[in-house]
């Protein structure tokens, strides 16, 4: 049974035992969800399960077209976090079931990015190939950046899909005040403050009113968006001042190596050579 496994594994956990039993259970869990919703026919659920396995095979691949080996904590927790955004998340509705659970995917997300653009920069550093050499504080720097851009372009995926495929993945957010110029009668960039709101009523164009019950202002995305970057930012500080420090001084070595990726044992730089790792 544990060789069956092995070979339903991809390559980069078949000997390591906790990842070999997580993607195991997980790819297990999201097959069942599949085969439940082609029983049903709910085709969306299907698509989601067919992404999910898709995503599970990417840290695999990258490991065999960039000759690394993904520490076992990443690949587990990258694992984890595809399950909680796509099956948990959009197929169990946990976004909007369980409280701040987007918050604390996207915070991952900042700190999970960050670390990959960490590795990537780092081995280029460390690859005779190259003449890339970027300083701790550069370093740092461009992981940050990595993980930024791969949120901002994650929010235009969203709001493209709100748009395009009418979804709601920029989740609205109550709230009781807003202040606009739009409402403005004088048209001279006067703010209009509307506090205490409770409800919103929607007028169709036939004269037929709505009141939707939700309990204040609808903020259409905006907010939501702002929180997700904000929270990336906060993930992404967090990983890129351990990085600076681990690249400076070799401070956190045991921590670094649960999260960046390194060269495959035999293809790495010579003990005592720039970039290895050790204290200069």
């Amino acid at each position: 049974m544990k060789d069956i496994f092995k070979k339903l594994a991809p390559k980069s956990v078949r000997y390591q035992r906790t990842s070999l039993v997580v993607y195991v259970l997980l790819r297990t869990l999201v097959l069942l969800t599949l085969v439940r919703g082609l029983f049903l026919r709910n085709y969306e659920t299907v698509f989601f399960c067919v992404l999910t396995l898709v995503l599970m095979f990417v840290p695999s691949f990258l490991e065999k077209k960039l000759k690394v080996e993904l520490p076992e904590t990443l690949e587990i927790i990258i694992l984890l976090f595809i399950f909680a955004a796509e099956i948990l998340g959009e197929l169990n509705s946990f976004y909007v079931r369980v409280p701040h659970w987007d918050t604390a995917l996207h915070t991952i997300n900042g700190f999970l990015c960050a670390a990959v653009g960490f590795a990537l920069v780092d081995l280029l550093n460390r690859s005779d190939r190259f003449s890339l050499k970027l300083s701790p504080l550069y370093l740092a720097v461009t992981a940050f950046c990595f993980s930024m851009t791969i949120g901002v372009l994650w929010e235009f995926a969203e709001y493209g899909a709100d748009n395009l495929l009418h979804t709601d993945m920029q989740k609205d957010t109550v709230v009781r005040e807003i202040y606009s110029v739009e409402t403005d009668p004088t048209r001279s960039n006067r703010v209009m403050a509307y506090r205490n709101i409770g409800d919103v009523i929607l007028v169709y164009e036939d004269g037929t009113q709505e009141a939707l019950g939700v309990g204040g202002y609808l903020d259409i995305g905006l907010r939501d968006t702002m929180k997700d970057l904000i929270v990336n930012f906060i993930g992404a500080v967090v990983f890129c001042s351990i990085g600076y420090f681990y690249a400076k001084q070799g401070w956190n070595d045991r921590f670094m190596a649960r999260f960046v990726p390194r060269r495959r044992e035999g293809d790495e730089l010579p003990a005592g050579a720039p970039g290895d790792g050790t204290t200069e």
